[in-house]
């Protein structure tokens, strides 16, 4: 029996929802912007069925979720982004990517955690990629974007009414861009955009707002990319979700205002407030966002971070400073263990970036054993990290499972940094491996460069003082000061 697919399922249930329920209530009014986004298409339907819509109008929302019509507003309102194009044939989307050269990003329209969005990385990968996603024709059309490797992400979430931006939040991501916004380490105050960045975010936020005519909540990510010549840092759009985030519970905490609840005013036109700038309060504190992952739920499921969202949770952990915070927000998280100095780390990954040195640089003072599965690895710690370190290649048996758990329990292995810069094409790839094992034996997994080194940099920090409760201890309430949210 062939069954149909996820796409296609997930069509017809809409339709029957939207034919079968629809006709037998009363219902006049529906409220558009805490709905998931896979409801989404429904919106137009319902609405052209004279059901109103309370927020932002069905059509404008259309505008956003539809890939080639958001592009075309960002390019009229003169709101950078990258370089896109819609395509509508395998060899038209060949000669795109060649001009702008790889990566690129395939994306669909309507799309919610990611889904079926992919990093292409050569004209091969591009050629099977969209052979086997479905035909690409004038019917099928499918947007390629330029993926900008090395840029900084920043997460944009707002309320507007009217088109008017009402009250905005600005919190930057630990990883580089290409890591889903669901499994980012999300900081908030930015600890390093400077004010014209954040200025120059609340431009695009305002301009994003009137030209959507957007009513109630709603959500964007920004890459920041470096000037190769000096000059101001580039601000591309690549997302704009006209609708409440995962996020909003996390920024209204933090900022102490309910973003919910001013969204909730703007859609029902009562009480709507000024326009204020909570980005230019001053604030002596800071907190994290970090994900939790079910990887040990999922066997054999690849531990690795890309587009596709793979978080199944998050904690939040308020700090003096972007190490005290994304302490105690990734200790917070279930069943980690810190590994303690004398205890075994073992190394993996790409060799050709700098993260696995800084990594270690930061760890080999505190008294680490370190490891590494392949000779390469080893040569390239002992010959680029700035202290005399020692790094022992141990046996790595990849198709034995019990064996590789006998060289953990050998080596007293208690942390693993593997920074591949790809998912393993194979079961018996040893990067691959070295995740997907640390995860099953309930070893801590650092994966991403970024929050790798930012962990590293922690433990350097805080376990020289060997610090229990911290020497400051303040309520939520009185972080946000002294008021109830």
């Amino acid at each position: 029996m062939r069954y149909p697919d996820r796409e296609v399922l997930s069509t017809r249930t809409q339709l029957l929802t939207f034919n079968n329920i629809l006709p037998g209530h009363s219902w006049n009014t529906l409220d558009s912007d805490f709905i998931l986004s896979t409801t989404n298409p429904l919106l137009s339907l319902i609405h052209f069925q004279h059901c109103k819509v309370l927020g932002t109008d069905p059509i404008d929302i259309d505008k956003a979720e539809d890939r080639q019509k958001f592009s075309e507003i960002l390019d009229s309102i003169g709101v950078d982004q990258p370089a896109w194009k819609e395509l509508t044939s395998v060899a038209d989307a060949e000669r795109f990517a060649d001009e702008v050269s790889y990566p690129v990003l395939v994306r669909p329209s309507y799309v919610l955690s990611g889904a079926a969005m992919t990093v292409i990385r050569s004209k091969d990968e591009l050629k099977d990629k969209l052979e086997a996603a479905s035909n690409v024709s004038p019917d099928h059309p499918v947007v390629i974007t330029k993926f900008i490797e090395g840029a900084e992400e920043i997460d944009v979430d707002a309320v507007g009414s009217n088109g008017k931006l009402i009250i905005h939040a600005v919190s930057e991501h630990v990883e580089q861009a290409g890591v889903h916004s669901g499994d980012a380490t999300l900081v908030l105050p930015p600890a390093s955009l400077d004010q014209t960045t954040m200025d120059r975010v609340k431009e695009i936020a305002v301009k994003v707002a009137k030209a959507w005519s957007i009513t109630g909540p709603f959500n964007m990510q920004i890459i920041k990319a470096d000037d190769p010549n000096g000059g101001l840092p580039a601000l591309k759009v690549i997302e704009c979700n006209l609708r409440a985030s995962r996020s909003f519970p996390f920024v209204s905490k933090v900022l102490g205002i309910n973003f919910i609840d001013v969204a909730t005013k703007a859609l029902v036109g009562r009480d709507v407030p000024e326009p204020t700038d909570l980005m230019a309060i001053k604030r002596d504190y800071l907190a994290t966002k970090v994900p939790q992952f079910s990887w040990t739920r999922l066997a054999g499921a690849d531990p690795f971070l890309g587009v596709e969202m793979s978080s199944t949770g998050e904690i939040a952990c308020f700090g003096k400073d972007l190490v005290e915070a994304y302490w105690a927000s990734l200790q917070s998280t279930m069943n980690f263990r810190m590994p303690e100095p004398g205890e075994g780390l073992l190394f993996g990954g790409d060799i050709t970036k700098e993260s696995l040195t800084k990594i270690v640089d930061y760890l080999s003072p505190l008294g680490y054993k370190l490891y590494a599965a392949e000779p390469e690895v080893k040569t390239f710690l002992e010959s680029s990290a700035k202290n005399n370190v020692s790094v022992e290649v141990i046996e790595f048996p990849t198709e034995d499972k019990r064996a590789l758990r006998e060289v953990f329990q050998k080596y007293d292995i208690r942390g693993v940094f593997n920074l591949a810069q790809a998912r393993g094409k194979t079961v018996l790839d040893v990067d691959y491996v070295m995740r997907r094992n640390a995860v099953d034996f309930g070893v801590p997994l650092f994966m991403e460069p970024k929050t790798a080194e930012l962990f590293a940099q922690c433990m350097s920090v805080k376990l020289p003082r060997k610090e229990g409760i911290p020497s400051e201890v303040r309520r939520w309430s009185d972080f946000i000061g002294g008021k109830p949210l």
